[in-house]
């Protein structure tokens, strides 16, 4: 749906029709800086049919807005420019990374946002825009720039934020306690989400250096402010890189801490059934029920035995323990 339209002239805003046509026709009688932006939230295929009428938008690119799921990229037409981004939230009580997107449709005199999802971080670019006429009186190409910005300090934050939890997983799964639980599942969780970062990030970079170096529609006095946006994605990039190498090695840590556990329970075993095999070898020997054993017929005999699988067990107790394997 349409969830607000505007018309613009040198960076401030303008008295014009609520209805699509009307703001359009204020803004370009408005002169050659007047624009219009429309937001939409969502639409069905019948609105951006008729919004893509209207702009005279290619079909491919309504087509790709409608149905969403788009790669991050920059595509331009004969008489607009499109922009497919992912847009990132973070949900710290489930360790979850939710994913959205937005698409920025470009023109000569207008500007028009696509959302899906309900992570948006674009609730408030409207409101921060029209108080920056400075800013905004560079027309569409402004607020290509404030979505691309918005939507990669939302990368920023879901990146820190996971950086954060990793830390406070490290730290759990190193704990002595934590050795032999399913530590295992928790780190490929979070490499899942790691991976959700990943294809929101990875595939932008190409497409802002494209913008930064010029393409249709985008003001070159936009260019340097593009070229920021370019370089905290790449900041991102080293840094979710970063993370899934720190994932790979926990889990390399982990397994080899598991398998350091288990040969220690072993050689516990192993030191125990040492113990108990000695009684059972002379238990064995003595209950073959020979009758030329002399000393079955003392009156020493049984408690000697007893004795001697005491003492036995007492020396190998001690070179075990001397060993550290109990």
């Amino acid at each position: 749906m349409i969830v607000h339209c505007a018309a613009y002239h040198d960076g401030r805003r303008i008295e014009a029709p609520a209805d699509l046509a009307g703001a359009l026709a204020a803004a370009r009688a408005a002169g050659p800086d007047g624009f219009v932006w429309i937001g939409l939230f969502e639409p069905t295929t019948e609105e951006l049919d008729h919004v893509g009428k209207e702009f005279a938008l290619h079909p491919l690119a309504v087509e790709d807005a409608v149905s969403a799921h788009q790669r991050p990229k920059v595509e331009a037409y004969q008489g607009s420019l499109f922009v497919a981004l992912k847009t990132l939230g973070y949900h710290p009580d489930g360790h979850v990374v939710t994913v959205g997107e937005v698409m920025v449709f470009l023109g000569p005199d207008f500007v028009m946002t696509v959302r899906h999802g309900e992570d948006s971080p674009l609730s408030g670019l409207r409101a921060a825009l029209e108080q920056d006429p400075e800013q905004l009186r560079f027309g569409p190409s402004s607020v290509l720039h404030s979505v691309c910005d918005t939507v990669v300090d939302g990368y920023m934050d879901v990146a820190t934020a996971l950086q954060s939890d990793l830390d406070e997983l490290e730290a759990d799964i190193f704990s002595p306690s934590r050795v032999g639980r399913d530590t295992a599942g928790r780190i490929y969780g979070y490499k899942r989400q790691v991976m959700s970062v990943r294809r929101a990030t990875g595939p932008l970079l190409e497409p802002m250096l494209a913008l930064e170096r010029g393409a249709r529609f985008v003001r070159p006095e936009v260019a340097p402010y593009l070229r920021d946006v370019a370089d905290h994605v790449a900041r991102v990039n080293d840094q979710v890189d970063g993370m899934d190498r720190l994932l790979s090695d926990i889990l390399s840590a982990n397994l080899a801490q598991v398998s350091v556990q288990q040969n220690n329970d072993m050689r516990k075993i192993s030191a125990w059934a040492a113990l108990a095999a000695v009684p059972t070898m002379i238990a064995g020997i003595y209950g073959m029920n020979f009758d030329h054993m002399p000393e079955l017929h003392q009156v020493w005999g049984y408690p000697a035995v007893l004795v001697l699988m005491a003492v036995v067990c007492v020396v190998l107790h001690r070179v075990f323990k001397r060993h550290d394997w109990l």
